[in-house]
């Protein structure tokens, strides 16, 4: 039976996610992340909900979003969003960057048979650097950006290590035929909620049951800590059919855009 809708929208609207090396800036209107040198993009809006006009708030972000120098800025159009606002953003020159469905899941009821894996696919949870630079080096094969610099990637391995112990989430890396082909990661958030994140795999070795093994690891994982709703946003054209076959029902759809940004004015 599918979640009450409006429980997985809170769920959703309280998934904000940047790394504690970005440089966040908001408003009540809206959440502003200049990303490190090594994302994909590195200025992003994450969070964009008026608490008035619309047009002064899209103006007032974009005012502050060039002041950075950069070249673009990456816009997302969250679940909730105005309904208006990906109409404004393409005619600010925006591009269609990537739709995510969003998807989720009743841990309550048990984890649900995930499908057929490949026997040589072996998964690894995240302790060490080494893992954690494996599964960096999927993510930005798949994703894009750049592996982060070794001081970064050891805080972000120990600090795995220490959340998965704590049951507040971990990482995982896929292993086929002793390669690293896969990885993905979870998240427990303070409402239980078991957020499931950058799960990817290879080109090469899709087809073979690596996303299913990392998601079912992950499920396994969020049931044991009690969670009783998974959430993942995943891409429409490629995770979105598998999680809908694994039981995951669709609640919407998110969108991204990359817009230019002109001179700062003064």
């Amino acid at each position: 039976m599918p979640l009450d809708a409006a429980r997985v929208r809170e769920a959703c609207a309280a998934w904000t996610w940047f790394p504690d090396d970005a440089a966040p800036l908001q408003t009540d209107d809206w959440l502003l992340v200049k990303f490190p040198e090594y994302a994909e993009h590195e200025l992003s809006v994450v969070r964009f909900h008026p608490t008035g006009s619309t047009a002064d708030a899209l103006a007032s972000v974009l005012a502050q979003a060039r002041r950075t120098r950069l070249p673009e800025l990456l816009f997302w159009v969250r679940l909730g969003a105005e309904p208006d606002l990906d109409e404004r953003l393409l005619a600010l020159g925006g591009r269609p960057e990537e739709t995510l469905d969003v998807l989720a899941l009743d841990l309550a009821a048990g984890v649900p048979d995930t499908g057929r894996v490949d026997a040589a696919v072996e998964l690894v949870w995240i302790d060490d650097v080494e893992t954690l630079r494996a599964a960096h080096e999927v993510f930005v094969a798949v994703f894009g950006g750049e592996v982060p610099p070794p001081a970064r990637l050891e805080v972000e391995a120990l600090q795995t290590s220490i959340d998965r112990r704590a049951g507040l989430g971990g990482a995982l890396v896929a292993l086929l035929d002793g390669e690293p082909v896969g990885a993905a990661g979870l998240t427990v958030a303070d409402d239980g909620t078991s957020r499931l994140w950058s799960g990817a795999v290879l080109p090469h070795a899709r087809g073979r049951g690596v996303y299913r093994a990392l998601l079912g690891a992950r499920l396994a994982y969020g049931a044991e800590q009690g969670s009783p709703l998974a959430l993942v946003k995943g891409r429409v054209e490629s995770s979105g059919p598998i999680l809908r076959r694994c039981g995951f029902t669709a609640y919407g759809e998110e969108r991204s855009y990359l817009l230019p940004l002109g001179p700062a004015r003064a």
